[in-house]
Formats: structure tokens, sequence, C-alpha cells
């Protein structure tokens, strides 16, 4: 079986495991603890942020574990914009994950703010120009992911909050899918702000941090006994920190060369795709794009096939043994076309027909031949159906 869905979710390592096994049984103690127990675990912990840190390049006090992505990225929009000492507008994308998204209308409906959704071309980039025409003197964050789960693309993460600090506007992304795969941190990016989620890269779900740069004001969520100084209460999850922080420093020692080679299999996939299967459209930017990412939809033929159903695709493609998707898990089921497809110019039923096949570098030269046949076939099969079952 070829498990294409990595954007989605990946198997917890080994390594990360053998790690965090210790914390869940005989370091077991609550790291807030004052005794010998208590303490072990406060050392694991502290342990496991100076690593997150290290992967981050930031400090040690300015990484908050988390759940995952959704409550790095609430607590990051919620927090920052109700704690600022300016304004009441906030500037978004409009491909953003939902968790940024409704994050921001939560702060319209609850909070008066005003939210400025930008727009993207064609290959989902946000221009500078775009979002400096957009700040105002009350802007007081700008939230934008590095790189999109739908489409691959990689935003210029460096120029676009270069631009928000120019009014004096903080600056969040959401890194979940580029930390896989990038070199990500407040200052490499030049933001105050970065979520990521751990089960993306060899971490178990549950997982994931907050990077906050110091000195930014920050409104918790989670209001209790203040841990995480005082930015997210509740008992630490020792061993999943220390799941996370192993995973990470895998990640980083493994990115070069995982990288590359993810790069060149999807850039075969992509040529073999859109080489053999009629009308098939790559989506997102063919240049700044995530490497174990190739994304496509496949829209009907004049004068030939009609358009296909991505769901019925999917279905073929697990019958030839490729697991994939057509686009964000979080939207499964959804009879919605993607607000990201029809952000970058896809008609809804276009946008239906997305397949998104996202994958790491164990994926062979011998396996692209395969999924790509797999994939044509697939398509092929559904389009004699007329599109659908």
């Amino acid at each position: 079986m070829f498990y294409l869905d990595r954007a989605a979710t990946t198997p917890v390592r080994r390594e990360v495991l053998e790690a965090a096994w210790p914390y869940l049984t005989g370091v077991f103690g609550n790291p807030s603890s004052t005794h010998g127990v208590g303490d072990a675990a406060a050392r694991g912990l502290a342990d496991a942020r100076a690593a997150v840190a290290a992967f981050l390049g930031c400090r040690p006090g300015e990484v908050v574990f988390t759940t995952g992505g959704t409550e790095g990225a609430n607590t990051a929009v919620k927090g920052i914009a109700l704690a600022a000492p300016r304004g009441r507008h906030v500037v978004t994308s409009a491909i953003e994950h939902e968790a940024v998204l409704e994050s921001c209308r939560y702060l319209e409906r609850y909070h008066g703010f005003s939210v400025t959704v930008l727009p993207v071309d064609r290959d989902g980039l946000v221009a500078p120009a775009v979002l400096a025409a957009a700040l105002r003197a009350d802007t007081t964050l700008v939230s934008i992911a590095h790189a999109d789960n739908e489409i691959g693309t990689v935003q210029d993460l460096p120029a676009l909050a270069a631009v928000a600090h120019d009014v004096g506007a903080r600056f969040h992304t959401d890194a979940v899918q580029s930390a896989p795969w990038l070199p990500i941190g407040l200052d490499r990016l030049g933001v105050d702000a970065l979520s990521f989620s751990g089960h993306k890269l060899g971490a178990p779900k549950g997982t994931g941090v907050l990077a906050l740069r110091g000195g930014v004001p920050l409104e918790p969520l989670l209001h209790g006994g203040g841990q995480e100084r005082g930015r997210r209460s509740g008992t630490e999850d020792v061993a999943g920190a220390v799941a996370l922080a192993t995973a990470v420093t895998l990640a980083a020692t493994e990115r070069d060369t995982a990288s590359a080679r993810a790069t060149a299999t999807r850039d075969a996939i992509v040529d073999g795709v859109t080489g053999t299967v009629p009308g098939a459209v790559l989506t997102g930017s063919p240049v700044r794009r995530l490497p174990g990412h190739a994304s496509f939809c496949f829209p009907g033929v004049p004068g030939g096939p009609a358009a296909v159903n991505g769901e019925t695709v999917l279905l073929e493609l697990e019958q030839r043994d490729v697991v994939s998707s057509s686009g964000s898990a979080c939207a499964a089921g959804s009879a919605e076309a993607s607000h990201v497809l029809t952000a970058i110019g896809l008609d809804d039923e276009t946008a239906r027909t997305a397949l998104r096949l996202t994958f790491d570098a164990e994926l062979t030269d011998d396996d692209v031949p395969v999924v790509v046949a797999a994939v044509a076939d697939a398509v092929h099969t559904v389009r004699a159906l007329g599109g659908a079952y």
C-alpha cells in the first residue's frame, strides 16, 4: 500500500515512542510538584522545551506546548488580538485553515473586530502589495500560513511580515505543513508567533507548539494554574512534549536530504500525472511548493470526458492500494467546494475534482510510475462511468 496522505497525519516514529515511554511510566510526575518525582518530570519538560527552541532558533521561554495546530492558531490569533494595546482590525488570507478563519470570525462576532480577508493569485500566493493596501493604522494582527495544506503553495513570509511590521502590526503564521519540510522559526521567517502540530512529523496526535516572541502580549484561552508562563494553564503533557521534541530533532537532522528527494519525486509525479491524464491541472504554485506535495484537479475536457468526482477517484485509488485525499482532512465529507480551490479561481465543479498526494522521502523512483498509473487508471475509470458512481 502507498500511503500518500501525510499532510493529514503521519505514523508515530519508533524513536519518538521510545523517548516518550519513560514519561508515561516511571517518570510520571506532575512537573509542577515540588518533590523528586515532580522534579524528574520537570527536567524532562525543560529538556524538551530546549530541543524545540533549538529547532526553531528561539529561546526556550518562547516555546508554549499545545495540543496541536488548531489550539496554537486559536491561541495566537485570539490571544494576540485581544491583548494588543492597539486597534480592532485583523488581516488574514482567503486560503487559511479554518482554525485561523474561524478565530478571526469569532473576534468579529464577539469582540467587535474588523476582519479583512486577502485574495490570492492563481498559485495561491498573497502579494505583499495586496497586504500593504489592506493594512490600517488600527491593524493589530496579520495571520497568513507559511504553506497551504491543500495546494502546497509556500508564501514569502519574510516579505509579508516586513510589510505588517511597517505599520506596527504583529504577524502569526500557521506552520503546520511547512514544519516537516522547511526551516522555520520566529527570526528565520520574521514573524512574532508561529504554530505547528506534532502529528505531521512523526509525533503523536495531541501535541503541538506555539512559539511566541518575547514581549508579545497574549491573552490566554485557558485559565487556571498559570502553567507555560501563564500562557496556557493545565498540567503539561511531559511525554507529549518529549515526543514532539524528539520528532523535530529527527526532522531537522534529516530535512535537507529528505526535502531534496521528495522534491524530485514530487516533480516526477506532477510530470507523470499531467502527461498521462487528459485535462489534469496542477493546483498551487509549480515553483514555491512543498517538497512532498502534488495536488491536481481533473475538470471536464472540451469535446471529451466530463469532470470527475474527486471522492470517487479516492475510492478507486484505494482499490489500487493508493491512499490519498481530496484536500484537508478537517473538511472531509463536506458537500461544499474547497474554499482554497475556489479562492485560486476554480469553479465549484472543478474544485470538487481535487486529488492531493502527499508523501515522504521513502517514496522511491520505482514507486512513481506505479502511482501515476494508478491515478490515470482511476480517473479513466470514473470518467467512463460518467464522472461518478
